[in-house]
C-alpha cells in the first residue's frame, strides 16, 4: 500500500491509474480493525493500486471528498470516481471485497 507523502504526491494517484483510496486515522478504531486485512485485501485485486490516506493529515482532502466517516474507501480511475464505499460503519474484509468486485471498469 502507498502512504503518500504530500498532497501533490496524492494528486498524482488521482490523475492516472486504477486506485483505491482507503481513508484512515490512527485514532479510529474500526479502522484498526480492518488494517490487519488490507494485504488479503490488496492481494484480491491486484487490478488497482492502494493508496493509505490519513484523514487528519489530507483533512481538505477528506472534505472535499465527503469523506465523513472513517474508514472509507473511494476508487478513482484516470481522474473519474468509480465506486465509493463511505461511511462511518465498520466494515469487513467481505464487504470490501464485494465492493471492489461489483466495480464496473
Amino acid at each position: 500500500m502507498i502512504i503518500p507523502k504530500s498532497i501533490e504526491e496524492l494528486a498524482t494517484y488521482v490523475e492516472k491509474g486504477r486506485h483505491v483510496f482507503f481513508f484512515t486515522a490512527d485514532w479510529c478504531g474500526d479502522c484498526s480493525f480492518i488494517k490487519p486485512s488490507m494485504p488479503e485485501i490488496e492481494a484480491a485485486h491486484p487490478e488497482y493500486i492502494f493508496v493509505e490516506v490519513d484523514r487528519d493529515e489530507y483533512l481538505d482532502i477528506a472534505i472535499e471528498w465527503g469523506i465523513m466517516g472513517i474508514p472509507s474507501f473511494v476508487v478513482i480511475e484516470d481522474g473519474k470516481e468509480t465506486g465509493r464505499l463511505v461511511n462511518k460503519l465498520r466494515k469487513t474484509k467481505t464487504e470490501i471485497n464485494t465492493f471492489l468486485t461489483n466495480i464496473k471498469a
